[in-house]
């Protein structure tokens, strides 16, 4: 697994563990629903900044969003 589909597969636990819908944590993040559809299947490559908006909505920081990336 390479790590863009790493990172999408956390984003999509920690979006699951906070109970949210893709269309929740898009509206918190102030991103679009299919950009994060996208980020969760690996198909995206996500600024530092699309990466903070999600920590801040998932109430989390940048480091514990990579925790067990390789």
């Amino acid at each position: 697994m390479n790590t863009f589909t790493q990172l999408g597969a956390r984003i999509r636990y920690l979006r699951k563990k906070m109970g949210y819908s893709q269309e929740d944590l898009a509206l918190e993040a102030d991103i679009n629903k299919n950009y994060l559809s996208d980020l969760e299947r690996g198909r995206r490559n996500p600024s530092l900044e699309i990466l903070i908006k999600i920590c801040f909505a998932l109430k989390i920081n940048l480091s514990e969003l990579f925790k067990g990336i390789d």
